[in-house]
Parts: structure tokens; C-alpha cells; sequence
């Protein structure tokens, strides 16, 4: 935390180094995974490896977000309507850090699209288009399940996922454009210059080789799972 040149503010840890390894590799995948599917073909493949590199990524953020830095765990941006009316209305309790983290809004993108994810991955696993593409855990469901999995990975699934990627890019434009707030520098950084008091995340290096075991944990059980289809 180094302060300012204001005693009141300073600039805060808020996204810890594993944070934004995974959101913006998470960013490439999901980009690879779109362009493979529209080449098909022998893209295909790389469209399987994507989707197994983004099933790795969505189970580590799964158990970052109880185990990460303060601002990345999922206890941070949990928000009732309470708070989120009063975030739209610029009112602020005691102690309250709306603007920290993922604010109220943003809190609700960010679940909304790890969730179209986590079905979209889900799917695929179990998909079959019956011509040459057929997930590894095809076998584990009924046809009717297939065909469901299918239909949805391949229509409502990667349209919703647009649709929440295009509203998260708009918010990031109007915060930057009508309000002034960078959202992607500290995305990058990991730091936002924020009021002096404001708790900082944990971020060293215990944290960041905890987040290694952790990701290598679960590339591990990603390759099982596939495996399981063989």
C-alpha cells in the first residue's frame, strides 16, 4: 500500500496476481473456444482444449473465491437488494465498500456469466452434434440428455454468454466514459487508489503458490474427468 500525495487516500491491493492471471486467460479461452467453434472442422480440437482449459479455470475460481484475496473472495460481493438500492442511489453505510470490489452490479455479471459457464462447460462435456463432435462424457447420458446438453451448448448457452460479455464490456465503457472510473487498470495492476482505511487483499508469495497448487489440483482433475470418457 503506498499513499498518496492526499493522506486520505492510497493505493490498495484489491485483485491479487491469481485474480488477474484468471480473468484475463479466462478472456483468451472463452475468445479461442467462440473462433474454433465458428471455423469447425479441425478447429474442433482446439475448441475441446479450450473448453477443458476453461472447466481448469472455472474450478480454481470456484475455490479462490474462499480462499483468495479478500476482494476475490465470493463473501465480498455477495449483495442484497438492500445494497444494491443503495448503490444506485450513491448512499453508503458505515464500513460499507461497495466500490472496492465487484460493486453491486457488477457482482451480479460476474455470477451471471461464471454460471453461464460453468453450464456451457457442463454441456459440452455430454454433447453430440452426431457428425464427428462428440463431448467425453457422451456416454455417462441418455440420448434425450445429449440432445438437450447439445442444443443448448450450441444455441441459448453461447447467446447468453454474448449477451453478458457484451453488458460487462458497456459497463466497463460507461464507468470509464460518464463516471470516470477505470475499471481495466486495476484489473491489470491489481491496485486502485481508494480511501487510506480500506483493507487491502493479501497478495505475496504464499498466496500466489497456494493459487499454483491449486490450479495444478484442478488441471488434474479436468484430465480425469476427460479420462473417464476414453
Amino acid at each position: 500500500m503506498t499513499a498518496s500525495a492526499d493522506d486520505d487516500t492510497a493505493s490498495i491491493r484489491v485483485w491479487d496476481l491469481p485474480t488477474r492471471l484468471f480473468h484475463w486467460t479466462l478472456a483468451c479461452v472463452v475468445t479461442g473456444s467462440v473462433i474454433s467453434a465458428q471455423i469447425g472442422g479441425n478447429a474442433m480440437v482446439w475448441h475441446f482444449r479450450f473448453g477443458y482449459a476453461a472447466f481448469t479455470l472455472l474450478a480454481f475460481r470456484l475455490l479462490w473465491g474462499f480462499v483468495g484475496g479478500r476482494w476475490s473472495r465470493f463473501a465480498s460481493f455477495v449483495h442484497g437488494p438492500g445494497a444494491l438500492r443503495r448503490y444506485l442511489r450513491g448512499e453508503r453505510r458505515a464500513g460499507e465498500h461497495l466500490d472496492v470490489g465487484h460493486n453491486p452490479l457488477g457482482s451480479l455479471s460476474v455470477y451471471a456469466l461464471l454460471g453461464l459457464l460453468v453450464a456451457q462447460v457442463a454441456t459440452g462435456l455430454v454433447a453430440d452434434d452426431e457428425i464427428s463432435n462428440v463431448g467425453p462424457l457422451n456416454r455417462f447420458v441418455s440420448d434425450a440428455t445429449a440432445s438437450r446438453a447439445t442444443a443448448w451448448h450450441t444455441e441459448w448457452g453461447q447467446w447468453l454468454i454474448y449477451g453478458v460479455v457484451a453488458l460487462h464490456v458497456a459497463a466497463i465503457a460507461y464507468y470509464r466514459l460518464r463516471r470516470g472510473v477505470d475499471l481495466v487498470r486495476p484489473m491489470l495492476s491489481g491496485d486502485k487508489t481508494l480511501p487510506a482505511a480500506t483493507p487491502a487483499a493479501t497478495d505475496n508469495l504464499a498466496t500466489r503458490l497456494i493459487a499454483l497448487l491449486l490450479a495444478a489440483l484442478c488441471a488434474a482433475a479436468v484430465a480425469w474427468v476427460v479420462s473417464l470418457g476414453g
